[in-house]
């Protein structure tokens, strides 16, 4: 099984950047899509972003204009730049292969994302 690891994460001000990365510990051109999970304290886990096998993405309104998702399928590692942060953007992200069900329960660790306004 494909273990994926999130790093990249921080304190940033409202305003700031950062990129999140997540390097997987095998091959991820086999998967039919990448995705960027969140979870802020109290709150549901939400998919903020997904990128196909093809390149196609798709994001959360409260994301779009503001993130990217990108994967490299020779690095095995999916990118996703956060630019315009804003303090409601504080949560821990987790990668996936995509779309999860209910009962995934392959989250990794995850890489906390803290926005000061």
């Amino acid at each position: 099984q494909v273990q994926l690891v999130e790093s990249g994460g921080g304190l940033v001000q409202a305003g700031g950047s950062l990129r999140l990365s997540c390097a997987a510990s095998g091959s991820i051109a086999s998967f039919n899509a990448m995705g960027w999970y969140r979870q802020a304290p109290g709150k549901q886990r939400e998919l903020v972003a997904r990128i196909t096998k093809g390149g196609t993405t798709d994001y959360a309104d409260s994301v779009k204009g503001r993130f990217t998702i990108s994967r490299d399928n020779a690095k095995n590692t999916v990118y996703l730049q956060m630019n315009s942060l804003k303090s409601e953007d504080t949560a821990v992200y987790y990668c996936t292969p995509g779309r999860v069900s209910p009962g995934y329960s392959s989250w990794g660790q995850g890489t906390q994302v803290t926005v000061s306004s």
